[in-house]
């Protein structure tokens, strides 16, 4: 059920066994981890996590696998680890995971392995389901654990993942430097009578020779395009007298960048200097508020106030910004409704926006990690209006 078939015929499926994996090198910051989760987990009476491929699962493993109709999971209770992955992931998997293993071939499906994951790990009356699992690899768990509860894994992880180390900060940080890079290669790429997608390449270019592991597809909006928050990139050429709008990110070490920049091609317009401004304004505003012990919510109404001031209220959409780390969109959200205090070790985005529907937008963007002076912003690249002749 649930994408498998029951009942099939065809050979009898193999013998299903846990192999426990030779010892592979886990480092003491990923032993933690999983020490740190099963105290939290044990503070909210959850009884099992289950963890899908993902950044939850590379938080706690340091690796994961990849995401598709075969469902992989990490099953982890206050004295047990256990790995459930199909059969073509498994080598991989062994090189870097030494606790116990089940695998499943794609003929037998993933039935029978989580059967025996349920004789070997026993009842679970509250279990933490990963927030980015699939619904169909969730209902088969929901069929194995039929009396448990399930929550979100975020009850338990996002706490721990909201605040950053050094070693993951100083990833933030190398991550953000071939962010830099990307926007200066978008810059050298635009002129007049480009594409947007021929920008996107050099983007793409620019982030690999930076030395980035992963590159997002880039945001590249020109025009009234730019008006558009999340544009998909398309085949528009650029024109003289418009903005070009970069959203750009990549991963590093698994850690991830994200910036936006503006570029403008000719002289800008007094219309699209006062927009320019008024965000510009916005980010220096909510970047002086950050610092411990400050409402997450304060970062919001100090760039949303000043948007509002200058006129451009209804025009600001979206949140100021979101956590950033293993994943490009994580907690903490900054929203004005959002009381969470800031603590030392987070890092998120402060990134306000004004969109005029049919003529263009601007959204300026910085990555910062808290520290106990305030907001270390992590790009070097000014946010002053980049005109390009």
């Amino acid at each position: 059920m649930y994408g498998y078939a029951e009942g099939r015929t065809g050979p009898a499926p193999r013998k299903l066994t846990a192999t426990v994996i030779a010892p592979a090198e886990v480092s003491l910051m990923h032993r933690q981890r999983v020490e740190n989760t099963r105290a939290a987990m044990a503070h909210h009476g959850i009884d099992m996590l289950a963890v899908p491929p993902g950044e939850d699962l590379r938080y706690l493993a340091n690796f994961s696998t990849l995401a598709d109709e075969r469902p992989s999971y990490l099953f982890l209770t206050a004295d047990a680890a256990l790995f459930l992955v199909p059969e073509l992931n498994a080598q991989q998997s062994r090189a870097h995971i030494q606790d116990p293993m089940l695998t499943y071939t794609d003929a037998e499906g993933p039935g029978k392995a989580l059967a025996a994951a349920r004789a070997r790990l026993g009842s679970a009356h509250r279990i933490g389901a990963g927030d980015t699992m699939r619904a169909d690899a969730l209902l088969l768990l929901q069929h194995q654990w039929r009396d448990g509860e399930f929550v979100p894994a975020s009850i338990v992880l996002a706490p721990l993942r909201m605040r950053k180390s050094s070693e993951e900060i100083e990833a933030l940080r190398r991550a953000a430097a071939t962010a830099d890079a990307a926007v200066q290669a978008a810059w050298r790429a635009c002129r007049p009578g480009v594409t947007e997608a021929d920008i996107a390449g050099a983007v793409d270019a620019g982030f690999r020779a930076a030395g980035a592991t992963e590159v997002k597809s880039a945001i590249v909006g020109s025009g009234p395009n730019s008006a558009f928050p999340h544009h998909h990139t398309g085949t528009r050429r650029t024109q003289a007298g418009e903005p070009v709008l970069y959203d750009l990110g990549s991963r590093v070490d698994g850690y991830c960048s994200d910036i936006t920049r503006m570029a403008f091609l000719g002289e800008p317009s007094a219309r699209y200097q006062q927009v320019h401004r008024a965000v510009e304004a916005a980010v220096q505003k909510a970047l002086a508020v950050i610092r411990p012990g400050v409402p997450i919510k304060d970062v919001d109404l100090a760039a949303r106030r000043t948007i509002e001031e200058a006129g451009f209220g209804p025009n600001f959409v979206h949140r100021t910004g979101h956590g950033i780390g293993l994943s490009e969109h994580e907690p903490p959200s900054v929203t004005h409704a959002n009381d969470l205090p800031i603590e030392e070790g987070m890092a998120f985005s402060v990134e306000p926006g004004i969109y005029l529907p049919g003529e263009f937008g601007v959204r300026l963007e910085e990555i910062v990690v808290v520290t106990a002076r305030g907001a270390d912003v992590l790009s070097r690249l000014p946010r002053d209006l980049k005109v390009i002749s």
